[in-house]
């Protein structure tokens, strides 16, 4: 009878199931893909299981750059693939875990991270393995101090994001709550006080055969305060300009009021065309009506148009405009500082959104930005989601008391004069030129 060798045992696959099946260890490698910050979704797995049927995993190579392909989206995360693709398609004879990936979407990108050593039952505050090191500033590699998907989404720059992170990102814009507070009206309504209302009064009374005693009152009836924005779609603005129509699109659905404008070198009422539910029908209308769409900018001109073919019509109860803008104007400062001080007097608040303010480096330092800049109640940033939630909140906070306004003044070519704080110059009622009637010559009778 012949010796029966016995058959060699297969060497199971780095985090393999106890059947073997390769399959469990492609979930596991998009699970830690997912803890160290790429956006690896379902769908992409699947397409990575029906690539290993063309591309098999014993040639290493091609699967690298077939997963590489697939799962990788961003730019930025192609170091981060390759640390953790080394790290888990591992040899056998290498001690290090899957266990003890660190940080790998927190490091930077001259540094190679330092990844824990041992069996998969060993502590984490073991001995470190050292990684090809640039230099001597080495860094540990700690799981628990990762940022999550969520939280890299909402520091993002939106200027890099992709169209599934648009779509994430309107998800969360969603939930975010736009409330300007409510203003006063002409109207009067019923309330507990305030003037009596003599008609009402008499009429709830008839019962007590005209003796008035239920008093009824009237106050002045409130209305949520209105919201305009004007948007900046020019060259300059292109790659925030999806991002900030969706923006837009999805605070109009939380507002009682909204009305919306769009200018490059002229401007372009859109308010209708964001009545549409559906974000890519709206921005397809909006691409139709604005014929100027990524050409040049002058904000100085768009804003006059505002002021003398719209303010009365949309600036009515105290509303609060938005400018959306990076500051940079091929018009006329002087024109550009008067309108905007037109329209900061006429308005409740006057806030511009830069997204050039997100950068610690910005200064503005643009002739339009520095001829609109005195004249602006609040200069806030909108480049991420952290952004959009601080103006949420800083709009949600706003007072009824109406702002002190500036008054624009002609600049001169010498050097500017620095005004006085108000409590340095007291205001002498005495001394106040009085009004002289043009026929009279002096001031009329009451």
């Amino acid at each position: 009878m012949a010796d029966e060798t016995p058959a060699p045992i297969p060497i199971l696959p780095n985090d393999a199931g106890p059947d073997g099946h390769i399959l469990h260890s492609l979930t596991l490698f998009g699970e830690m893909l997912r803890r160290v910050g790429l956006e690896i979704g379902s769908g992409n797995m699947l397409d990575l299981v029906r690539a290993t049927e063309y591309v098999p995993m014993g040639r290493r190579g091609e699967f690298y750059q077939a997963a590489r392909s697939i799962l990788v989206h961003r730019k930025q995360d192609l170091t981060i693939f390759d640390e953790a693709f080394q790290i888990f398609w591992r040899k056998p004879s290498d001690r290090a875990t899957t266990m003890d990936l660190r940080s790998l979407g927190e490091q930077k990108r001259f540094r190679k991270p330092q990844i824990s050593t041992g069996r998969d039952d060993e502590s984490s505050n073991e001995k470190l393995l050292e990684l090809e090191p640039d230099d001597d500033s080495v860094q540990n590699v700690d799981l628990n101090k990762t940022y999550s998907a969520v939280e890299v989404l909402r520091q993002k720059d939106f200027s890099e994001f992709t169209s599934l992170e648009i779509t994430e990102a309107r998800l969360m814009m969603a939930g975010l709550s736009w409330d300007l507070g409510n203003h006063r009206t002409r109207r009067m309504a019923s309330g507990t006080s305030g003037p009596l209302d003599l008609r009402r009064t008499m009429r709830q009374n008839l019962k007590y055969y005209g003796e008035f005693l239920d008093l009824a009152r009237r106050s002045p009836k409130k209305k949520p305060r209105p919201l305009v924005l004007i948007c900046d779609v020019s060259g300059s603005m292109e790659r925030y300009t999806r991002m900030l129509l969706q923006f837009i699109h999805t605070i109009s659905g939380g507002l009682h009021q909204l009305e919306a404008f769009l200018f490059a070198t002229r401007l372009t009422r859109i308010t209708r065309n964001l009545r549409y539910r559906s974000i890519d029908q709206s921005i397809d209308e909006v691409s139709k009506a604005v014929p100027d769409w990524a050409g040049g900018t002058r904000i100085g001109e768009s804003i006059k148009t505002f002021n003398y073919d719209w303010m009365r019509r949309v600036l009515q109860g105290e509303a609060v405009v938005l400018i959306i803008s990076d500051g940079w104007d091929r018009g006329d400062p002087d024109l550009l500082a008067r309108e905007t001080s037109r329209l900061q007097r006429s308005c409740h608040r006057l806030i511009w959104l830069n997204p050039l303010l997100g950068s610690p480096a910005y200064q503005p330092l643009t002739q339009g930005m520095k001829a609109a800049l005195p004249f602006v109640d609040d200069f806030l940033p909108v480049h991420n989601l952290n952004s959009l939630e601080s103006l949420s909140k800083h709009l949600n906070d706003l007072g009824n008391e109406r702002m002190v306004m500036k008054t624009y003044r002609t600049p001169s070519l010498e050097e500017p004069v620095p005004i006085p704080e108000p409590e340095d110059r007291p205001i002498d009622r005495l001394n106040l030129p009085k009004f002289q009637h043009p026929m009279w010559g002096k001031s009329p009778r009451h």
